[in-house]
Parts: C-alpha cells; sequence; structure tokens
C-alpha cells in the first residue's frame, strides 16, 4: 500500500509511528539464528488457538495474517510490544508481514547502508511465536515513495550500470539475509499508475533504460536470489468505480511479464475495499461483474492469487456504530466469497488488526467526524461482527489442496 495513505504519518523520519553499512553489510541488530519457514507460503504453522481465525483458515488449506509494525519495548504502536495486539496476532494469525519495515525508505539510509535493525526485531518476533513473515517489499516502484537519495542519486558516467549494481545489491542483500526464511515476497510494489495505466519512472528506472527493464530485474534478480520463494506483483487496483484504467494497466504489465519469460508468480490484491452505502448486498452485485473478469483474466494467465492488506474503508454508511458495523462485514463477507472462488489463492493478510492502529483514520477521515472502524477488532481490542464475517468466510470456502 502507498504511504500517502497514512497522510504524512512520519515513516520517513525515523518509523516513530505506526497507522495502520555498507552494500554487503548491515548495521543494527544482528539477526539470531532463525529456523527455517515452511517451502511452502501456504502451509500455516502448528499450534494454533482452536477457535482461532487461523484455525478456521487452516482447515480449508487456507492462511490467514496481519501486518504488524515495529516498536520499541512498552511503545501502543500497533506492535507486538502491545501485550494485548500481541496477543490477537499470536491467537488469530498464521503468518505476518512487516507493514513498513522492509521498505527502501527503512532499511535503506544511504546508497551504501542498510539498516535491518527494525525488521530483524519483527522477524526474531515473529520466529520465537511460530509465525512466518512475508516480504513486502523490495521494489516500491514509485518516485515520491523511493528514498530522497535515490531519486537525487548521481549514477555516473555509466548510469545503467550503476542503476542496475544498485538494485541487485539491494534485493540480493535483503533476500540473502533471510534465505528461506521468508516464501514470499511482493518484489514489486505498484508500479502503475492508476490515473492512466502507464508504468511510472523513478530515477532508478530512467538510469536503467525504462520501467520495464527495471521490473524485469527485480524478479530476475529475486528468483536468482530466492528461487524457491513466491514471487509477487503487488498493487492497489480494485473493484470500486474508478478502477477500470488501474486494473486494465495491471493487465497489462502482468501479459508482458509472461511473454517476456518475467518469473512472478502471483498477483498481489490489496483489497482496501470501500463500501458504498448501507445496501452491500446492491453495492456487491454492481461491482462483482467486472471484478470477476479482471480476476479470470489474471487467472488465465497463469497466476497466483494473494490478498495482501485487506481491510475496509466505511463510507457511505451510518454514523450510528451497530448498522456501520454491519454494513462494513456484510461487505467483507461478500468480496471474501467472491475471492475464495479463486482457488489459487491461499494466504490473506489483513492490514492491521485493530481499529486502534489502523492508517485509514488519518488518511482518510470519515466526513461525518465518526471514528473508522475498519478492522476486525476495535480500539479496545474486543471482536467486531467484520470479525465473525470473516471467520464465515473462511469456514464457507471451497477447501485448498
Amino acid at each position: 500500500m502507498e504511504i500517502t495513505r497514512r497522510s504524512g504519518l512520519t515513516m520517513l523520519a525515523g518509523l516513530a509511528v505506526s497507522a495502520c553499512a555498507s552494500a554487503g553489510g548491515t548495521t543494527g541488530l544482528a539477526l539470531p539464528a532463525l529456523p527455517a519457514s515452511p517451502a511452502s507460503p501456504s502451509m500455516p504453522p502448528s499450534g494454533v488457538a482452536p477457535d482461532s481465525l487461523q484455525a478456521v483458515a487452516r482447515s480449508k488449506g487456507l492462511r490467514i495474517g496481519s501486518c504488524v509494525a515495529w516498536g520499541a519495548d512498552g511503545a501502543d504502536r500497533g506492535s507486538f510490544a502491545n501485550p494485548n495486539y500481541a496477543a490477537l496476532l499470536k491467537r488469530d494469525c498464521g503468518l505476518l508481514v512487516a507493514e513498513n519495515e522492509m521498505k527502501w525508505q527503512a532499511l535503506r539510509p544511504t546508497a551504501t547502508s542498510f539498516d535491518f535493525t527494525r525488521f530483524d526485531a519483527i522477524m526474531a518476533w515473529a520466529v520465537a511465536n511460530d509465525l512466518p513473515m512475508r516480504g513486502h517489499n523490495l521494489l516500491w516502484h514509485q518516485p515520491k515513495w523511493m528514498p530522497r537519495w535515490e531519486e537525487n542519486h548521481d549514477f555516473g558516467a555509466n548510469p545503467r550500470q550503476a542503476a542496475e549494481r544498485l538494485l541487485v545489491d539491494h534485493i540480493n542483500t535483503v533476500c540473502r539475509r533471510y534465505g528461506t526464511k521468508i516464501a514470499s515476497y511482493d518484489v514489486v510494489n505498484e508500479a502503475v499508475n492508476p490515473t492512466d495505466s502507464t508504468l511510472y519512472q523513478t530515477a532508478l528506472s530512467r538510469a536503467l533504460g525504462g520501467p520495464e527493464a527495471t521490473l524485469d530485474l527485480a524478479f530476475h534478480t529475486a528468483r536468482a536470489a530466492a528461487p524457491l520463494a513466491q514471487l509477487v506483483y503487488n498493487d492497489y487496483m480494485s473493484w470500486e468505480p474508478g478502477n477500470a484504467k488501474h486494473r486494465a494497466g495491471v493487465l497489462r504489465l502482468l501479459e508482458g511479464f509472461r511473454a517476456r519469460r518475467i518469473p512472478v508468480d502471483a498477483l498481489g490484491v490489496q483489497s482496501h475495499i470501500v463500501t458504498q452505502s448501507p445496501d452491500t448486498r446492491g453495492s456487491i452485485a454492481a461491482l462483482e461483474g467486472d471484478w470477476r473478469r479482471f480476476l479470470d483474466d489474471v487467472t488465465a494467465m497463469g497466476y497466483d492469487l494473494v490478498i495482501t492488506e485487506l481491510d475496509v474503508r466505511d463510507n457511505g454508511l451510518p454514523a450510528d456504530i451497530a448498522p456501520r458495523d454491519r454494513a462494513v462485514a456484510d461487505f467483507t463477507k461478500g468480496y471474501l466469497d467472491l475471492m475464495f472462488a479463486y482457488p489459487s489463492l491461499k494466504d490473506v493478510l489483513l492490514w492491521g488488526m485493530s481499529d486502534r492502529y489502523s492508517w485509514i483514520e488519518g488518511f482518510e477521515p470519515c466526513p461525518d467526524k465518526a471514528r473508522r472502524r475498519p478492522c476486525p477488532y476495535d480500539d479496545a481490542f474486543a471482536p467486531k461482527p467484520m470479525r465473525s464475517a470473516i471467520a464465515a468466510a473462511l469456514a464457507a470456502a471451497p477447501a485448498r489442496r
């Protein structure tokens, strides 16, 4: 997802808040020895609570998980440092993903240095609790979300060679550090401009000769560095009105990957879905036709699907909590029922478990001033109807092999 959707929350100022070393070396904490993750990105961990969301998912050959943020001891920032939030993650999740801490802005303070301190802390906690991690992301291909130093970087007399070295070194350093401990990577994030279906340009892609060459190199490098991992193209195209150009651009990109034999395994469907009105049944009926056609086109090319960042922006709903929560739950259930009809979908990541930490409140407050309620648990970590809806959708999903 885009950090723009946090409306200036200060990940770039040190990752001190959470809302919703030289190349070849590192600074920060040394990563402890970790047990290997499952070879398959769809294999759930053992020992889940019998009445958890993950227990229901596991019975169908699925996994469900959440993003998690870094936080210092005692920090109340949507991290495992908060014992109440940690309990939700341990209870309901079968995998985790770092919200911001693996992005270039977090790992690359300069062109010649890495800092893995915060992501290593998340990884160590996940391993200690038998929770596999996804990798998000190896290249966020938008100029405003690359580090400022990258957009101002002097690529020298041979810019293509320098840019290739920068990108390859970044992906190799990250992937080799974690080896098989990460079994699924969002290799490229949000490369398609939703306004006109074109690919974004960055300083890196200009130096490399264009965005296609840059994205292709990212996937080829990731395949060589993490040969057993699921490699994902992740984007925000969605089923709401106004997303047709974005979907068309993503389809063209995926078609190009196949034509050029680029090693892309799956499409990451971010799933920041937006309610349209209190008539959730009518909204779903109006949206699902175009969305099914898009997913049919994607899967017909042989791509798997991953729901990578699920939450609900509760627009056009009553301020009263009971009908608002009911509409969010019904919309979520309808969306998941549709998505689970595709057997190649095996992993679902929520973009946060509790309303307390959702990025949406900072990005787009409700016009009626009501507090956003986009997650399965409320501000006080109590379950909401959305959690029951997710459980029901998982229980109704066709079993995966």
